[in-house]
């Protein structure tokens, strides 16, 4: 409950919802549910693309950049429709849980068939997200995303109209449609402001405030978005979200890697969040964005693992901390503690679910427990278990997942999908065929 390490702890359970935790217990008492390791709240993914695990292990050959990698990406979005997306995105999800992740952000933005043409249902690709999640045993914050040109004053590419709505009013009315439930928030999204012209801006960040949803928007992740965008606008993309509105306590930017001294004031002044996810940023050499310098002019922080090189926010969270070695030469910018709030506490406020990600009574029943008898993670004192588990650890070290006072994962198993491994290879296999 106050960020510190205890033996012999009780969480009781019920509807779903923390209802004690008592210290000291001893022994389990019959008919309890032990979680042997070191118990943390539920990691919170606040940035994910589901699709892009198609691409682990493809887009790692030979040499190139994140434009290079985006043409990939189009292929494989290419090829999705509402069947094989679900049985993809079911894979990826029950993978996250195997890995101790109870929440993901999904920044969903391929809505349409190849073309552009609506299907039957308009959801129908958000609503098989929302159902893997379901199935997949994890709670979901589905971000519809309204994306609506190629660039700045350039129309769509061929392969981008099953993106687009064709208007923001057109992506509000269509995203009207979609509704929330126990294991369902749904917010908004616009793609970046290459995608979203500045004119339709405030009409998203009606759409979210209206509804008290979750805002999210790509920013700042290429120094060409940034160039760009002082081009078209005479500012920089930080400068222009600001201005129509988007900043503030409700939004994170995702990514926010090459800004400036005062986007980084606006941001933080703004209290806006930032999704920081660095397995993705080295694996496109993306840069180290200033996490540090935004932590500390007020822009929480949380983590995703956006194109699934790796699925892991163990790795993510102690990224924070080594890249920012890396860069600066000295050690200590984030203590375990801070970082392995950034992957919970603070990932599950940016996806909307303000009772999770904490330990306490009326919190919901949420949480991971990370083996500390691993070859990773034994020999440490039990004092120092937070830091074994945040700089050792990885999700081959998560023994349980509960979502809702429910294991999803056991000893290791996710209790619904039997074989992830084999779901994930018929998923990808289905989806490249």
């Amino acid at each position: 409950m106050d960020g510190t390490v205890r033996p012999e702890v009780a969480l009781d359970v019920a509807d779903g919802r923390i209802t004690a935790v008592r210290t000291g217990v001893g022994a389990p008492a019959p008919g309890d549910v032990p979680l042997r390791g070191l118990t943390v709240p539920g990691l919170a993914n606040a940035h994910s693309h589901a699709f892009h695990r198609a691409l682990r292990g493809v887009v790692q050959q030979g040499t190139g950049t994140f434009w290079t990698w985006r043409e990939s990406m189009y292929e494989v979005a290419e090829r999705l429709d509402p069947d094989r997306y679900f049985a993809l995105a079911r894979a990826v999800y029950a993978e996250m849980a195997l890995a101790g992740i109870t929440t993901v952000g999904e920044f969903h933005y391929v809505h349409h068939a190849p073309g552009g043409v609506p299907y039957t249902e308009p959801n129908a690709m958000g609503e098989a997200l929302i159902a893997a999640a379901a199935e997949a045993g994890i709670r979901i914050t589905l971000l519809d995303t309204c994306y609506l040109a190629a660039g700045f004053d350039q129309p769509l590419e061929a392969h981008q109209l099953r993106f687009s709505d064709g208007t923001a009013q057109a992506w509000a009315e269509r995203a009207e449609a979609l509704r929330p439930d126990g294991n369902t928030r749904i917010g908004a999204a616009a793609h970046s402001v290459r995608a979203v012209p500045a004119r339709e801006l405030p009409t998203v960040v009606e759409w979210a405030r209206h509804r008290r949803a979750p805002l999210h928007a790509h920013l700042s992740e290429q120094p060409a978005e940034n160039a760009a965008c002082q081009a078209a606008h005479g500012r920089t993309p930080t400068e222009l979200l600001a201005e129509h509105g988007v900043t503030g306590p409700d939004t994170t930017a995702v990514h926010a890697t090459h800004l400036t001294e005062r986007d980084i004031a606006l941001l933080g002044g703004s209290g806006t969040g930032v999704c920081v996810c660095p397995t993705t940023e080295r694996d496109l050499a993306d840069g180290i964005g200033p996490a540090v310098d935004l932590r500390e002019a007020g822009s929480p922080v949380s983590l995703g693992s956006d194109s699934h090189a790796v699925v892991d926010l163990l790795e993510e969270a102690r990224a924070l901390e080594l890249n920012e070695r890396l860069r600066t030469r000295t050690r200590g910018h984030w203590t375990a503690a801070e970082l392995l709030r950034t992957a919970t506490e603070r990932g599950q406020a940016a996806l909307g679910w303000a009772t999770a990600g904490r330990l306490e009574p009326g919190a919901l029943a949420d949480f991971t427990t990370v083996a500390l008898d691993t070859v990773r993670t034994a020999g440490p004192e039990p004092r120092w278990a937070t830091e074994a588990v945040v700089f050792a650890a990885g999700g081959a070290d998560v023994r349980h997942t509960v979502v809702g006072g429910r294991q999803t994962v056991r000893d290791g198993a996710h209790a619904r999908v039997p074989d992830v491994p084999r779901a994930l290879t018929q998923a990808i296999a289905a989806v490249r065929a």
